[in-house]
């Protein structure tokens, strides 16, 4: 039975106790449904091309959560160069892409519960095993995003980020 505090996930698992721990965004910033007509644009749940000049991988920005559980995530867009992201395709579904040094990158999504832009925010992909998404390191920064990464957050801010995504 949905108690106050459970929420309902499109996972298989349908329903969970606490606030969500993950949120994503399903595109970069700037990418426009126009752009799905085009032949040189293309948006995966992984990959995005547009206009064959900007590229972009999906990751996930993991915060730990102090108080126990799993990290919190934030499912995020990072833009790569041409050289960086032909090489990230390549390997995609090759165990070896662990081993890949990171790729260097902006932040593309704009997380609203910061009081500072989250855009372009300088980042490193690290690539995991095949079927994860990248894991995104943000440089170490004084942006309240990047100190939550190093630093961690409660589970009060868990919740936090669910009152105001979830019942804005």
């Amino acid at each position: 039975m949905p108690t106050e505090h459970s929420f309902a996930c499109a996972c298989r698992d349908g329903r969970h106790d606490g606030p969500p721990r993950s949120y994503g965004s399903a595109a970069p910033v700037n990418w426009k449904p126009r752009y799905a007509r085009r032949k040189d644009s293309e948006l995966t749940t992984d990959q995005c091309v547009i206009k064959g000049r900007e590229f972009y991988v999906r990751g996930l920005v993991e915060i730990p959560v102090l108080d126990g559980g799993d990290p919190f995530s934030w499912g995020v867009w990072v833009s790569l160069s041409e050289p960086n992201f032909a090489r990230a395709h390549d390997l995609w579904e090759d165990p070896a892409r662990e081993q890949e040094p990171p790729y260097f990158g902006w932040l593309m999504t704009e997380l609203p519960v910061y009081p500072q832009p989250t855009l372009l925010l300088k980042t490193h992909v690290r690539t995991r095993a095949v079927g994860l998404r990248p894991l995104i390191e943000l440089e170490p920064t004084d942006h309240p995003l990047a100190v939550e990464q190093r630093e961690g957050i409660t589970g009060d801010r868990v919740r936090e980020f669910a009152e105001r995504l979830l019942r804005g």
